[in-house]
């Protein structure tokens, strides 16, 4: 089995596959319950974010779930074993925070820069080294990718997009709307040369919004 909780975009969570794993569930009925929470949407957007994972060539949906959102999810879930589970998330959830929190050690790109600044102070060519640190910041800063509400404000205009086109008939050669989110998730990876939304560059974020705003199916 794999770690019940992990960090991901410096916050703990878990995901379904594993729920289901540990609580000896069809991944199917943890999918189904996520969406048949009885919860507020702002709630849901918060603490369960919709992704995809691949199984032999295939992408099947997911969600990455937060501390809050578990707890929730797990309420529902009864008996000895889903007991034992339970504790054990909650111990794993509050280890990898207090871990999280901890003073890390300066990353790579955080060490680099910390050195050429250290480099700027002693050398007499000063405004040229300030401007290769400041090029070494941007282009560090434009491989970051979404951050986890940037992904979910994203994925939101996806499904505002879709359903909007759905309900007004929109829909080009495709006859459902699970057709449409295919094609829209397809030719938003290519239109931003990323494996899934969720890995859009951030400085590429404001023009996936307005792509997905303009999107249209051919």
């Amino acid at each position: 089995m794999n770690d019940l909780v992990f960090i991901k975009n410096e916050e703990v969570v878990t995901d379904s596959p594993t729920v289901a794993e540990s609580f000896g569930k069809n991944h199917r009925d943890v999918l189904r319950d996520i969406r048949n929470l009885e919860c507020s949407n702002e709630f849901s957007q918060r603490n369960f974010a919709p992704s995809n994972y691949e199984s032999r060539g295939k992408q099947y949906p997911m969600f990455y779930i937060t501390q809050d959102g578990f707890s929730f999810l797990a309420m529902g879930y009864t008996g000895k074993k889903a007991a034992e589970f339970k504790e054990k998330y909650i111990n794993e959830f509050r280890r990898m925070e207090k871990q999280l929190n901890q003073p890390q050690p300066l990353s790579e790109r955080d060490q680099l820069i910390s050195a050429m600044k250290l480099s700027i102070e002693s050398n007499e060519r000063m405004d040229g080294i300030e401007e290769e640190v400041g090029e070494l910041k941007t282009r560090f800063d434009n491989e970051l990718t979404l951050n986890h509400g940037q992904a979910s404000t994203l994925n939101h205009a996806i499904k505002k997009r879709i359903e909007k086109l759905f309900s007004d008939g929109i829909m080009g050669t495709l006859d459902t709307k699970h057709q449409m989110y295919s094609h829209i998730h397809s030719q938003l990876r290519r239109a931003f040369q990323a494996p899934t939304y969720r890995e859009v560059k951030r400085v590429d974020y404001d023009d996936a919004i307005q792509w997905v705003s303009a999107w249209r199916p051919l």
